[in-house]
């Protein structure tokens, strides 16, 4: 890759040896991994699988914690067998991570996102090593962290010894995202396609289809012209995403953003002309998508890529004109208590952006902080607009810091409203065969 790279790329003499000098095999790389340490992993679409594949191949090592967040793919040290020899900490969990979780099999630290990567620069989690997946250096010796920079740039500079899979598949990201060969201790060297994460995971009902429609209508009325959006992935930001081609002007800045951008850049409704930070550039910390994605961030001048700290620090977030947030939840009590990471005791995610984004945009100029979900499980059996939590949930967005709510049957305003307002307006919004239910609770402990 190395010679197919200079034919390409304008090297110095002195970046090319100092490149090849640290290529090694898979297995030289992790021979460096000693007993008890603690090592951050690329996390999201970026996992490092050749790294990965050869560190669980090691049968001499024992309590090697792995540290990331969400993770694309199948990790064995995720699975039963590993235990002693691997435990996984995990600062936002997908469906491997969470089993490992529920069966004691890993660890998970409830963590607001633009506060994880302080985790390590505050020394509160030191890495010994870090396992990265990098794009091959430009002419200079930088190398981009591609659809991850959020929480792992500044975990994994933080790490005393950092081993590359450099992959020339992995796009050249531009912003704060870079790191130089200089800082790297040892490269191996890949040509795999990155993981994607499917656009369609889950197949819904013709009913549901049509609850996350209206849904996402509702939102899309929220959402002004000259809006600067923060959106995840999932049913209901693809379903907000359909009703936004009449607006204009609108700009990102989002913890994440994911293929359904793409269309509304190209026909120009997502043109961040009215940002007043960052003008012009749509900022993320990474992304979660499909090879299409990935194209169209490589080398993108409209693009930035920054650390988590900084793309979800709620001040830099409130500095955005008409920021409007969206977020989705679990369940929320009938006095605006949010659950969005947990079902019961039972860890689900974590707390991802949410917080970070909901404040940040109570406090833009403008801005509108939008929590939404269907107003009943998928089957209809059961309310998520709810008396109360269920034993043990996490509060994730508490009462005070709720603005809007949105469900199938319409959009309420809770912010600077009495428990008796609130109350009223979230079961304007519940689904009709459980508002009696609610307004019964809501009677009994004398809320109305």
């Amino acid at each position: 890759m190395v010679t197919e790279l200079s034919n390409k790329v304008n090297y110095s003499a002195s970046i090319l040896k100092n490149y090849r000098s640290k290529v090694v095999t898979p297995e030289e790389a992790v021979s460096v991994v000693k007993s008890n340490d603690k090592i951050v992993v690329h996390s999201n679409c970026a996992i490092p699988f050749r790294l990965i594949e050869a560190l669980v191949k090691r049968n001499d090592l024992e309590n090697i914690e792995l540290i990331h967040a969400l993770s694309v793919g199948t990790l064995p040290y995720l699975h039963p067998g590993y235990e002693g020899k691997f435990r996984h900490l995990a600062t936002f969990m997908g469906g491997e991570a969470r089993k490992a979780f529920a069966d004691g099999r890993a660890d998970y630290v409830p963590v607001y996102l633009y506060e994880v990567p302080l985790l390590f620069s505050r020394g509160i989690i030191k890495p010994n090593v870090a396992f990265v997946h990098l794009s091959p250096p430009d002419e200079h010796g930088f190398c981009s962290y591609g659809v991850e920079v959020g929480i792992t740039k500044t975990a994994a500079e933080k790490a005393d010894i950092i081993i590359a899979q450099i992959n020339p598949n992995m796009p050249r990201v531009l912003g704060d995202c870079f790191i130089h060969i200089n800082r790297i201790n040892y490269i191996i060297e890949t040509d795999d396609l990155v993981s994607e994460l499917p656009q369609s995971e889950k197949i819904l009902s013709p009913e549901m289809e049509e609850v996350y429609s209206k849904i996402g209508e509702h939102i899309a009325n929220l959402i002004e012209d000259g809006s600067t959006l923060q959106m995840g992935i999932g049913v209901i930001p693809d379903n907000v995403l359909k009703f936004l081609y009449t607006k204009k002007d609108l700009g990102i800045h989002s913890e994440m953003f994911s293929d359904g951008i793409i269309e509304l850049v190209e026909r120009g409704i997502i043109t961040n002309s009215k940002k007043r930070l960052h003008q012009g550039k749509i900022i993320a910390g990474f992304v979660l998508g499909t090879q299409r994605l990935y194209s169209f961030i490589n080398n993108n001048p409209l693009i930035e890529f920054h650390p988590q700290e900084y793309v979800n620090d709620p001040f830099i977030i409130a500095q955005n004109y008409k920021m409007t947030a969206i977020n989705s939840a679990i369940e929320v009590d009938i006095t605006g208590q949010v659950c969005s990471d947990s079902i019961g005791p039972r860890i689900y995610s974590g707390f991802g952006g949410q917080v970070d984004f909901i404040r940040g945009a109570s406090r833009s100029e403008g801005g509108k902080p939008i929590i939404a979900l269907p107003s009943t499980t998928k089957d209809f059996s059961t309310s998520r607009i709810v008396p109360f939590l269920k034993q043990a949930a996490g509060v994730v967005t508490n009462r005070a810091d709720v603005h809007y709510v949105v469900t199938e049957y319409g959009a309420v305003q809770l912010h600077g409203q009495s428990i008796r307002n609130r109350i009223k307006a979230l079961i304007s919004i519940a689904h009709p065969k459980f508002k009696d239910e609610l307004e019964f609770y809501a009677k009994k402990q004398n809320y109305l």
